[in-house]
């Protein structure tokens, strides 16, 4: 069986739960601060994909992988951020504004993104990877932004079904996404384990520069503990999942792109939960 029929279904089911849970105040606390989340998007569109391409570049990655740690960068935060700024005692509001924010700004700006570095690994490899930005665009439209409207809409007009769904959807969206990084891992446990090495090392490379960047960015800005805790969790852990399943549906003739994604979830999980701890630590000795 074709595994994009299983990602789609999951893919569409989690941008439908994202369109419940969007709410209004995600939004309106952008006036109350304006520069912790300018701060956070730009981390997130703008610092993020930069660091992938040098990282994947300085790591001189084969194609397929080059593309696929860079749609990790390019993905939107997901709703495990919000989770580990909640053990990280950061700022939970912040975190899901970021979330929210980056989920409807990187609808459009991964097309742009992956068009430009696909233009880019061919000039530098030789190997023509041809990434039709138009089909890309629309297949987000599709797939991401009417799920997206489609909950929104569905939680507007039923708000007291959609918390239920939302109940059900939000306590079968993580065991989903598992399910599907162990569809991967297995379908393809030879390549990983040949290249586990390289895509390990280039996904941990990734998650520990952006934190370390997002980390000196927040000092600057002079935040409180709890917003610098957010921003840096919110840059340094992106939506694995999701471009993994991104790269099934973009990539059908090239699945091994999808390969740099499942590596990264397992960083993610493990770096969101010893970064979580190390913050809880620290408030634990500062209470002393």
């Amino acid at each position: 069986m074709n595994s994009i029929w299983i990602v789609m279904p999951i893919l569409i089911a989690l941008m439908f739960l994202l369109g419940i849970d969007i709410n209004k105040k995600a939004f309106t606390d952008i006036a109350h601060n304006p520069k912790a989340v300018l701060l956070g998007m730009i981390g997130q569109i703008v610092l993020l994909p930069i660091i992938a391409f040098s990282t994947a570049w300085l790591l001189k990655l084969p194609p397929v992988y080059f593309m696929g740690l860079v749609l990790v960068a390019c993905c939107p935060g997901g709703s495990s951020s919000n989770v580990f700024s909640m053990l990280a005692r950061g700022d939970v509001a912040l975190s899901v504004t970021l979330t929210a924010m980056s989920s409807i700004i990187t609808l459009f700006t991964l097309p742009i993104i992956m068009e430009f570095v696909s233009a880019t690994v061919s000039d530098m490899s030789g190997v023509k990877i041809e990434l039709p930005v138009g089909k890309l665009l629309m297949q987000n439209i599709i797939l991401l932004v009417v799920p997206l409207f489609a909950g929104s809409l569905f939680k507007h007009f039923y708000p007291e079904t959609a918390l239920k769904v939302k109940n059900i959807l939000g306590k079968m969206a993580f065991p989903a996404l598992m399910i599907l990084a162990g569809v991967f891992f297995m379908q393809y446990k030879k390549e990983i384990a040949e290249n586990f090495g390289t895509l390990g090392l280039s996904a941990a490379m990734l998650i520990v520069c952006a934190m370390a960047c997002s980390s000196c960015m927040s000092r600057i800005g002079k935040f409180s503990n709890e917003v610098r805790r957010t921003i840096i969790i919110e840059v340094g852990m992106q939506n694995a999942g999701l471009a993994t399943n991104l790269a099934t549906v973009h990539f059908p003739n090239t699945p091994e792109a999808a390969l740099a994604s499942a590596v990264s979830c397992v960083w993610h999980s493990i770096s969101g939960t010893f970064l979580a701890g190390i913050f809880r630590l620290i408030d634990k000795c500062q209470e002393k």
